[in-house]
């Protein structure tokens, strides 16, 4: 490859930059995609085995390298909410309703459930049965026995990572396949260590598979990327507290296509949103009337 044609891609990107400036400042999907654009170009950059480069072409490189190091700008969230469906009596039991216990038709302490876009199924943390059981309509199939699960995540390619917070691990299986489970996060046994969690509750896969842990009793989220060696502190530290750098008891987490990340701060009573290790209050605190027992 040429750099003349990774110049050709750059102006393009410029020109579609300007129209979406254009058009309305704040499209964040076109900015996300564009973003993402420059993402590929830059590491198509880095991988000189295969590029030839012409003496003229350090400009280009330099711009690259300026609006690729540019942070998107967060916005604001209102501080008042509303109550979704409050008193609504149109709710529908997509699972379960049958009482606490343990046949295939009840569920005891659900307390995570995600959706299977290919199948329609659900598929749900059956925390005090220690089961991971998929469901819809009336049929039900439990996916895995004898696990002390709390998150559930699935990646576009139906990889399913399940938390073990007993074991101090993230597993994962391929979905529609009879296969044996792999170990992607921790199992270390537990520890403040990089390759160490402690309770580890909520988890989120994103589409190069890595994974997010809320590593709740080490108040921090780690990130396990496929194939490395070394894992990371993207939010909070290894001690809790309420200032912006810190977490406290982490659980639910959510990662947006341009890396934005939320974490539900339970302790702290907060929603909190995370870019390259900095954070940020969205709502929530010790105020009256917002956020207590924050879960997802």
């Amino acid at each position: 490859m040429c750099i003349n044609d990774i110049e050709v891609k750059f102006n393009a990107l410029l020109e579609q930059l300007k129209q979406l400036q254009q058009e309305n400042e704040s499209n964040e999907t076109g900015l996300n995609y564009s973003r993402k654009q420059l993402i590929k170009i830059s590491q198509e950059l880095n991988n000189p085995s295969n590029m030839s480069i012409p003496q003229n072409s350090q400009p280009l490189i330099n711009d690259i390298l300026i609006i690729s190091s540019k942070k998107p700008k967060f916005k604001k969230w209102k501080q008042n909410a509303i109550t979704v469906e409050c008193n609504a009596n149109t709710g529908q039991i997509i699972a379960g309703g049958n009482g606490k216990g343990y046949s295939e038709k009840q569920l005891s302490d659900p307390i995570d459930v995600i959706f299977d876009q290919q199948t329609h199924f659900i598929i749900i943390a059956d925390l005090s049965n220690r089961r991971v059981i998929q469901w819809m309509n009336k049929d039900q199939q439990i996916l895995i026995h004898n696990i002390d699960c709390y998150g559930l995540a699935m990646d576009k390619n139906r990889f399913l990572y399940v938390s073990d917070y007993k074991n101090n691990e993230v597993l994962q299986w391929k979905m529609g396949e009879d296969n044996e489970e792999i170990v992607v996060a921790g199992g270390n046994g537990q520890g403040n260590q990089l390759n160490q969690l402690a309770y580890p509750t909520f988890i989120f896969a994103d589409e190069y598979q890595s994974v997010f842990v809320s590593d709740s009793n080490n108040h921090r989220i780690m990130k396990w990327e496929k194939g490395a060696k070394e894992r990371r502190i993207v939010a909070g530290c290894n001690s809790n507290g309420e200032n912006l750098n810190q977490i406290s008891k982490p659980e639910g987490i959510f990662v947006d296509d341009s890396g934005q990340m939320y974490v539900a701060d339970y302790e702290n009573r907060r929603i909190m949103r995370w870019y390259e290790g900095k954070g940020e209050l969205v709502v929530g605190g010790y105020k009256p009337d917002q956020l207590s027992g924050l879960m997802g």
